[in-house]
């Protein structure tokens, strides 16, 4: 691994940015980092790492000369102060994709990219590698059991990457996954998403289109067929490139518990629903790539978990489940709720958080129509000011095409509905990116 001596984080608190900062500092850099505010787990892990700034805020000392390297995180706003300096000293500032793909210049890029699933097929691969003993590399914004870090930066000769199409940082608001010049992209469907950056679904489409068009002679797209969207827009056969499909997996629901099929021979699966079984076919053809062979795989997979926030279980009361998932988009709340009616006969009580900046656009709120219309009872979450200022019961019901739909502000009203909700009946499936304002969730039931 090359060694850069100095090295300062601007925003050093995000899942990534921390990861990377731990990291560089184990492989003998001296590391330095800033931000407003830090959440846990990454207060904890940069404290136990001695790498926790003093105080929070930014300064622009913090930046001088003799630094090799600012790396930028994409919640830094363009007049920070330490990025002034930064840019003032002529310092080398690179965003946390741009250092990825300069340290794996000699390695095998592999890009996991799509609306919904990334981070569920980046960790089926790595758990796949790591069970078959291959020397890897990684970066995915999860939690992943088995797994210490969100990243792995070592000398070995491939990298897995979860390739977000955020934007990258305040000076270059590209897509992620633009800039890591990948040999192998899977893609796993399209669903307008981060309405907050990309004020349509055109300009959505278009990076994908971009990042279709980057993929070099002898590199493979690795696409799942059934998405319309992505079928218009990929790239007709052309020289050097491997255009490669997949669908779901074939599949089957015993007692609850879903089991792959393969020929004859029968999985057993810890995780469950349709878009699972997509995940799963994509992962193998991507692994195929990396010479695993199927034999291996089905071994493996038998033993994974999917990470955390992942349709996690938070309580189990004799078989009726509450549920945690990172569900936030409208492609990623549909699948969910309908994974969970199709796997369990209980009837269903769903709660989904409006936490994201893309939910104050309301052209974008109009893709949740029909969402949660597989649950028997649905609450919609929000307590940010522009959105209760912004939207009624009654619009979000309209909305939703639901006027059972209830809505609610405060973690208390919440905590009192789900006190109510029968669990001799119910499963319940709570849906957001955020953590519905602190609501301690084990403690209520």
């Amino acid at each position: 691994m090359v060694t850069l001596k100095k090295i300062h984080f601007i925003s050093i608190g995000g899942s990534i940015m921390h990861s990377l900062a731990i990291n560089l500092k184990n492989n003998n850099n001296v590391v330095t980092g800033s931000d407003d505010i830090i959440y846990d787990p990454a207060k904890s892990n940069l404290k136990k790492n001695d790498l926790l700034p003093k105080s929070m805020g930014y300064n622009k000392n913090n930046i001088y000369k003799k630094l090799d390297m600012v790396i930028v995180g994409m919640h830094t706003k363009k007049n920070n102060i330490e990025l002034i300096q930064a840019l003032k000293l002529n310092l080398t500032i690179l965003s946390f994709p741009e250092f990825i793909r300069k340290f794996s210049e000699n390695k095998q890029r592999i890009i996991i990219a799509g609306s919904h699933g990334k981070s569920t097929i980046t960790s089926i691969i790595m758990h796949v590698l790591s069970y078959a003993k291959k020397k890897f590399d990684y970066v995915i914004g999860a939690k992943v059991p088995g797994f210490d870090s969100n990243i792995k930066l070592t000398n070995a000769p491939i990298i897995i990457i979860e390739g977000d199409e955020y934007s990258s940082s305040p000076l270059n608001k590209r897509p992620k996954f633009l800039f890591y010049d990948h040999h192998i992209v899977l893609i796993n469907g399209i669903s307008w998403d981060h309405a907050n950056v990309f004020n349509s679904k055109t300009d959505y489409v278009e990076q994908f289109k971009k990042l279709i068009k980057k993929t070099q002679k002898g590199g493979s797209i690795i696409y799942f067929e059934l998405d319309k969207e992505l079928k218009k827009i990929m790239i007709d056969d052309r020289e050097g490139i491997d255009l490669i499909e997949y669908g779901l997996h074939a599949n089957k629901i015993i007692d609850d518990k879903t089991f792959l099929i393969d020929n004859k021979k029968v999985i057993p699966l810890n995780i469950f629903g349709d878009h699972n079984m997509q995940n799963i076919s994509g992962a193998i053809k991507v692994l195929n790539k990396l010479a695993i062979r199927k034999n291996i795989f089905y071994k493996a997979i038998q033993s994974y978990n999917a990470p955390k926030t992942r349709l996690e279980i938070i309580k189990n009361f004799n078989n009726h489940f509450v549920f945690r998932d990172f569900a936030h988009s409208p492609s990623k709340v549909i699948s969910t709720v309908k994974a969970v009616k199709k796997q369990f006969k209980n009837k269903l009580y769903s709660i989904l958080e409006l936490h994201t900046l893309s939910c104050l656009n309301e052209n974008f709120l109009y893709n949740y129509r029909n969402t949660l219309n597989h649950s028997e009872e649905s609450v919609l979450y929000y307590s940010k000011k522009e959105i209760i200022k912004k939207f009624t019961e009654k619009k979000f019901q309209k909305i939703f095409n639901n006027n059972k739909l209830l809505c609610c502000n405060n973690s208390n009203k919440l905590k009192k509905l789900l006190k109510k909700v029968d669990l001799k009946q119910y499963n319940i499936l709570l849906m957001s990116s955020g953590n519905f304002d602190g609501l301690k969730i084990n403690k209520i039931f």
